[in-house]
């Protein structure tokens, strides 16, 4: 079993913040820091220090975080296997345009079984692999890179990057000229979004930019671009699975050919790609 002091040491990697940490474990803020010293004196190293009285990891700490959170996957997983295997409930994490378009015919079909329970965390990509950092999701399924050498991964699928408009749009089905394109009406998602810095690339390549558009309006919510560019009010680019699903017409930019992948990601040596499995079976 995982020692209660490493258990001491991931809570605080995770408040980062010794009281907090104490309270969570419901134990002594004195104990806590006792727990950190004895791991810093077996170890021979610093775990945490302050600067500028905020409390930081060392880079040994961090080495230490990596393994005690694979030991307490491995933990988990030894638990479920000598005890009852089928996995019941699932802790996974989705990108927006994942989370609100794509992963949901797999929630569906898992919550028929009524002894199944999920909780579903739709996020950004890097607030999701910090969730995966602190074990806090059994696996994530996100859109573009990731550290590769980090994570487990599996691929789920890759996917064109399109544009998509009203069925009845001149531009439904073919290739468009960028000098017909910036002509447009623009929906995009706000700045951050994986989407969005895809096609500012793309156009920056053309030596052009989203405020070049005849008009651009920036929408947070997915399902609101949907429903605008189905009303023929404006046009939005999209990976092509999102095109499929939402009734709409694709085009493509002439001359170019996106393609992004679509992955799980999990804690390596965690025993969670397994869960995948259950999850999308």
């Amino acid at each position: 079993m995982l020692d209660f002091r490493l258990e001491s040491f991931l809570s605080v990697c995770d408040t980062m913040n010794y009281r907090k940490s104490a309270q969570m474990l419901h134990i002594t803020q004195p104990a806590i820091t006792q727990h950190i010293h004895y791991l810093e004196a077996k170890f021979g190293c610093k775990l945490f220090v302050y600067e500028n009285r905020l409390l930081k990891k060392t880079h040994q700490a961090r080495i230490l975080e990596q393994y005690a959170r694979t030991m307490l996957a491995q933990e988990e997983r030894l638990l479920r296997q000598l005890g009852d295997s089928r996995i019941q409930s699932l802790s996974i994490g989705a990108t927006k345009t994942i989370g609100e378009r794509v992963i949901g015919e797999y929630v569906g079909r898992f919550l028929r079984h009524p002894e199944h329970e999920l909780s579903l965390t739709v996020d950004s990509t890097q607030n999701l692999l910090e969730l995966i950092d602190r074990s806090a999701l059994d696996f994530a399924l996100i859109e573009g890179s990731f550290p590769k050498e980090k994570y487990g991964h599996r691929l789920f699928s890759r996917e064109r990057f399109v544009g998509i408009c009203a069925p009845e749009h001149p531009f439904a089905g073919r290739e468009a000229a960028l000098p017909e394109l910036l002509n447009e009406t623009l929906i995009c998602r706000e700045q951050g979004s994986g989407t969005r810095a895809i096609l500012e690339n793309l156009l920056t390549e053309y030596n052009e930019s989203i405020s070049h558009f005849r008009r651009h309006v920036t929408i947070s919510n997915f399902s609101v671009i949907l429903e605008l560019v189905q009303k023929n009010l404006g046009v939005s680019f999209v990976f092509e699975i999102l095109a499929r699903s939402s009734g709409l017409a694709a085009f493509s930019l002439e001359g170019t050919n996106i393609q992004r992948e679509f992955n799980f990601i999990y804690q390596k040596n965690s025993g969670n790609e397994e869960k995948i499995d259950y999850f999308m079976k």
